[in-house]
Parts: C-alpha cells; structure tokens; sequence
C-alpha cells in the first residue's frame, strides 16, 4: 500500500521505467525529429563542448543544452546508441510522473497521487514522447515539479521554503530544457491563483529573493554565456525564435508547417485522452463554485490556469505544433484524479461516460483495422505529424509505415477499448466508481505497449539509418558528401554514416542563424556550386528526401545522376561510377513513399 507521498512519487517513477525502458534501443532514429537531436549530443560529446552546440559543426540555437547534456554524459557512459540518446527523455517522462504523484499526493491521499501518476503516463501523447529524443519531458517534468515545489511552499506547511527553492531551481532547468517561458508562465499561474484570493503578498512568502535568484542564475546563466560567446544569439533567440515567429514574421524560418487552431485543439485533446474530459469538468467546476475564494483551493485554482492558460496562449498565437500541449499534462491528470475522488461514493455518471467513449473508440478502431488504412493514416499522421506536414507542403507524400505494420496495432487498441468497455459496463452495474477508476486506468496503461510499437513502426519507415550504412560502405574511396534540404530532415546522417555532409539548398532550416557565422560557409552549397563538382572529376554522393521531381538532379545532364537506392522517402545518387567508389553497388530498391 502507498502511505506516503513519497512512496507515491516512488511508484509513480517506476511504473514510467517499467513501461518505457523495455526495447528502448530497439528502433533506429526516427527522422526527422529524433535524428539531430541525438546528432547534436553526440557532437557535444565528441568535442566536449556543451556551451555551444552545434549539429554537422554548424552551431545550432534552437534548443539549450540540456538533453544534449544528458545525452552526451549518456554516450561518455555507454557509448553512442539509440537507447543511451533516449534515455533522457525516459528520465524525464519518469521524473514528471513523480512530481505529478507527489502534489497529488499531497493535495488529496497517496494512492490518488499515484493514480495522477499513471494518468499522466497513459496519455498517448506523453507515452510517445516518453522515449523520443526531443527535450518535451524533460520541460514538463521541469515545469510539473516548478508547480509542485511553489505550491507547497505556499501552503505555508512544514519544510515550506524549502519546497519554493525546489520549485525555482526546477523552474531554471525548465528553461535549460526547452524555453524560458517554461520559468515564467508557472510563476505566473501561481501568482494568479494566490491574487484571486487575495494571498498573492507579500510576495517573499512564496516566492523568496533567494529561490527567484536561484531560478534566473540557473535557468539564464547558460543564455547569458551563449550570448556573449556567439554575436547575435540572444536577438535570435529572443525576438527571431519567440517574437517574429508568434507573429509568423522570422527572418530565419524553418520549414515547420504549423497546426489550425482545430487541429491543435484535437490533438492536444485526444493525446490526453480520457483524462482531458474529467480535467475539464473539474475545471468548469471549479469556476462555477469559485474556488479561488477558498485559500485552501488555491493549489488547485493555480493549476486549473496552468492548463488552461497552456491551451489558450498557444491557441492564440499562429504558430503551433502538436507537442505545445505536453506541459499541460501533468496538471490536467492531476484535476482529473480530483474529478473522480469527487465522485468516488456516487459515480456512475463518470461511469458511464467513459463507457460511452470508450465503446465508440473501440467500434471507430475496429471500422479503420478492417479498411485499406489510407484514411487512419492520412488523418492521424496528417494533423498530429510534422514531418507529414512539411511534405505535404511541399508537395510530396511522407513515408508512412506500412498498412500491414500498423493494422494489428490498430486492431488491439479497438480490442483493448472493447475489453474496458466490457469492464466500465460491469462497473455500471455493480455502481461503483472506483472499479470504473481502476477499469479506465488499467485499459489506458495497457495500450502505451501499442503506442510504443506504433512509434517504432514510424522511424523505421522514414530512419535514414540504412542509407546511412550505404553512404558509410560506398564513401570510403573519399567521396564527398551531399545532402540536399535542411539537414534536420536526415538529422542522423552522420550518426550513423560517420561522414559529414555539405549542405545544398539548405538555409530554411534549423541551422539558417548558424549559417551566417563565417565558418559556416564551405558547408553550404547552392544548386550553381552543385552543378559544378558534380560534373567535376571528383566523386560525390547525393542523399536527397525531395522526390527526383522536386531534387536538383532534375536540373543535371542526362545520364550524369545513376540512382543507387531509394528508401523510407530518401534518395542516394552518385556522379561516379562504380569502379570509383569504395565497394560494388547494390541494386536501387524500390522506393517506399506512398
């Protein structure tokens, strides 16, 4: 039994590394959107310099340093791998789930914060993040224990100054991880809550010199230091980065396609399905009694405008992309927990909604496994993709993975929601909420499995991890290497390959502001200086994710581009022939994009 706490935020932690760590390294790098960012941590590893980040040398401002961190101590560990790069993110998706279990726990009994805990872990949206290079948990899990650590100290209890330093050094690893929004948008919840019923002064009570001091030294020092280390950052950062690119003005763009204000609602929404429903009923409730009347709502008041000032700043604003939602997470599960203990005697109205929802779930599952998959697929990755996005964009269809890989996944999700149906509907009967709790909370874990699975159906159809294998096998007589578009779009072309690739036609990317550092220059190509080597006598390898159609090879002489392979949406050419290149060709195999 949880008695504690502590024992809560424990078992919560363990229950993330139980459902995250098995096949962690089993799939290679999705790309894009994993690739570079382990490419940037192995560089940073390699060269030992975690100030400035770079990705194929070029430095690289979009994200601070720590994943890369994380991901390089994990690499001077073990070695580079797929499972030592995603093995931040677990960390952080387990120390969220923590710090979600903890403040339930605390607000309401141990085995409700453990409940918040798992919630957390069965959003879809979450579990896939969970175990993918990208800095989302390590932000939420900042950001959760900022909320946990500052409303604790408000509550004026126990240990009270000790919890606000906590959460203002949390507060600074949020914009270590991601942004420095991340350190004032919680403040700002909190603060809000706390004015609403008339606590927020005096200020030092909740918010002490030291612990504000402390969140700006940890979470600006290493902006402040990138800074003057790199002329212009901090304008980038700041007004190119945040500023412009609210306003859909950046002068140095990358090639994101963002979300409708629908789209993001729907997929924020259904990546914190069921939860989402009772979090915003408790948060309607919440309103209607005006709890932030009450000091001790106050918590509670605080995070029901986390989330809803989460979703509303993001809506307002015309850039979005699936995963803005993600920080919202935690605080969701947790009015979600309070919803149903709220109805934990007499609940069979939350009974039965979840039954409704989940018996529709489990006959629109079932309709999509035993239809061709093109609509399943074209609607799920088509919105809450971004890679697919950019390629429709384009004009060009991504790779998605196969029907046959995906229909079975599908079929045991609608077996799973039919199964919890089966259950809630014995809960009904028995009139119990707490068996509906249990039910709901049993069916949501047991599909992270399918999610996890589905994530690694998706980054082996679009990895360049086996082109990288050719490029590494035929570049070993010297040829030089050339990728065609924004590097991030094959971000671990060098992980894989060990060789370093000049950039063609690739300025409208994440590395456009790296670019116009003077060493930058020899990596960057245009289509004039392209054309030029690639008739020259030297031997180059083009690895291109643009459809010959839309590629540059379309623009060389005839017969001067032989196609060696093509694969997971990406195409491999060379000028030379084969008795000048490092070992026999193997034969182009068929191409995968739809």
């Amino acid at each position: 039994m949880l008695r504690s706490p502590g024992a809560a935020a424990v078992g919560a932690a363990l229950l993330a590394l139980l459902l995250l760590l098995p096949g962690l390294g089993a799939a290679p790098f999705d790309d894009p959107g994993e690739g570079q960012h382990a490419e940037i941590a192995r560089e940073a590893w390699a060269s030992g310099d975690w100030l400035t980040l770079r990705l194929g040398g070029i430095r690289y401002f979009d994200k601070p340093p720590l994943l890369y961190a994380l991901g390089a101590a994990a690499f001077a560990a073990w070695g580079p791998s797929e499972w030592a790069a995603r093995l931040g993110p677990v960390l952080g998706a387990a120390a969220a789930a923590a710090a979600t279990a903890l403040l339930g726990a605390r607000l309401m009994a141990p085995a409700w914060g453990a409940l918040a805990g798992a919630a957390l872990l069965s959003c879809a949206l979450f579990a896939f993040f969970g175990r993918y290079v990208r800095p989302e948990t390590l932000f939420a899990a900042a950001i959760q224990w900022g909320l946990a650590g500052l409303l604790l100290g408000a509550l004026r209890g126990a240990g009270a100054r000790a919890w606000s330093l906590v959460g203002c050094a949390a507060l600074g690893a949020a914009a270590l991880a991601k942004d420095p929004l991340g350190l004032v948008g919680p403040l700002g919840a909190v603060g809000g809550a706390l004015w609403l019923g008339g606590r927020l002064r005096p200020i030092g009570a909740w918010l002490p010199p030291a612990g504000l001091a402390l969140a700006l030294a940890l979470g600006l020092g290493w902006y402040a230091l990138a800074g003057l280390r790199n002329p212009g950052f901090l304008w980038y950062t700041v007004v190119d980065n945040h500023l412009l690119n609210a306003a859909r003005l950046r002068l140095f763009p990358d090639e994101d396609v963002p979300l409708s204000a629908l789209e993001f609602l729907a997929t924020g929404c259904f990546g914190a399905f069921p939860w989402i429903v009772p979090a915003a009923l408790m948060l309607v409730a919440l309103a209607r009694r005006r709890a932030w009347r009450d000091p001790g709502e106050m918590p509670w008041v605080a995070l029901a405008l986390w989330v809803a000032g989460t979703f509303a700043v993001v809506l307002a604003v015309p850039f979005r992309l699936p995963h803005y939602a993600l920080p919202a997470y935690p605080a969701a599960a947790l009015l979600a927990a309070r919803w149903w203990r709220e109805r934990a005697r007499d609940g069979r109205g939350a009974v039965w909604l979840h039954l409704g929802l989940f018996a529709l779930l489990a006959c629109g599952l079932g309709l999509a496994a035993s239809s061709d998959g093109r609509a399943f697929s074209d609607a799920v990755f088509g919105v809450s993709d971004v890679y697919t996005r950019k390629e429709a964009a384009a004009g060009q269809a991504s790779p998605y993975p196969a029907w046959g890989a995906l229909q079975p996944l599908v079929m045991r999700a609608a077996l799973v929601f039919g199964a919890g149906s089966l259950g809630l509907l014995a809960a009904a009967r028995l009139r119990s909420a707490r068996v509906g709790l249990v039910v709901v909370t049993a069916t949501m874990l047991a599909l992270v499995p399918a999610v996890e699975s589905a994530a690694a159906r998706l980054a082996e159809a679009r990895a360049v991890s086996g082109l990288a294998e050719e490029v590494k096998r035929l570049g070993r007589g010297g040829a030089v290497v050339v990728h065609e578009g924004p590097i991030e779009n094959s971000g671990a072309l060098e992980f894989y390959s060990g060789r370093r690739p000049i950039l063609l036609d690739a300025r409208r990317s994440v590395l456009g502001f790296g670019a116009t550092f003077p060493e930058a220059a020899p990596t960057f190509w245009d289509g004039e200086r392209f054309s030029r080597e690639w008739l020259s006598d030297r031997a180059l390898l083009l690895l291109t994710p643009r459809a010959p159609a839309s590629s540059l090879v379309r623009s060389l002489p005839a017969g001067s581009a032989r196609l060696l392979a093509a694969r997971n949406g990406r195409w491999l050419y060379a000028n030379a022939p084969a008795t000048r290149l490092a070992a026999p060709l193997a034969p182009a195999g068929p191409s995968e994009v739809r």
